[in-house]
Order: structure tokens, then C-alpha cells, then sequence
């Protein structure tokens, strides 16, 4: 629990992602102060609650986008129910998005 204070919640979500997918691209942008006046966000005292993720994983492959969203919900659950109030994703394959495969493991 001593770590979750240290990190920020976009460190804990790379962290989280990192670990699960072996991304080849992973990119997060807070992007919580366009939110900062939204009624959910206003009195929560929590300052990290939009995300836009963006992952490209062969993880993905063969799964449909509504999977590829449902596995990423799920790795970030205990962020989700612990203050994080959206997250927008964007989930491709090294195919999809263009990298060669001899880059996926870099």
C-alpha cells in the first residue's frame, strides 16, 4: 500500500500495463484538468481521473476491440474503483498499427 502513495496513478497504470502486455508502443496522457469542474470529479479530492491510453500489444491479436477494452479495464480494476472515473483506449496490434514485428520486443 506504501507504494500506491508514492505513485502517481499514471506511474501505477504503466506500471500495471508494462507488466501485463509487452507493449510494443504505450503511451498515457493525463488528461484530467479538461474534467476538473465535472460534478463526479469536482468533490472527490482526486486529482488523476481522465486517462487516454493508447497500447499497441500482440496481446490484442485475434481478440475484438470490446476484448481488448474489457482486458485493459480489467488490469486497471483496483484503479477504477479507486478513484479513476474514465479512461479512453486505444488498442491496436504491431500489424494494425504499422510497426514491424522485429520492433515488438524492443
Amino acid at each position: 500500500m506504501a507504494s500506491r502513495l508514492l505513485m502517481s496513478r499514471a506511474s501505477r497504470i504503466r506500471a500495471k500495463l508494462e507488466a501485463a502486455m509487452q507493449a510494443a508502443v504505450l503511451e498515457i496522457e493525463d488528461v484530467s484538468s479538461q474534467h476538473a469542474g465535472h460534478a463526479a470529479v469536482r468533490n472527490s479530492g482526486n486529482e488523476e481521473t481522465h486517462f487516454n491510453v493508447r497500447i499497441v500489444s500482440t496481446k490484442f491479436q485475434g481478440l475484438s476491440l470490446l476484448k481488448r477494452h474489457r482486458l485493459v479495464y480489467d488490469l486497471l480494476s483496483d484503479e477504477l474503483q479507486s478513484g479513476l472515473h474514465a479512461l479512453s483506449i486505444t488498442a491496436k496490434t504491431p500489424q494494425e498499427d504499422g510497426i514491424a514485428s522485429d520492433q515488438n520486443h524492443q
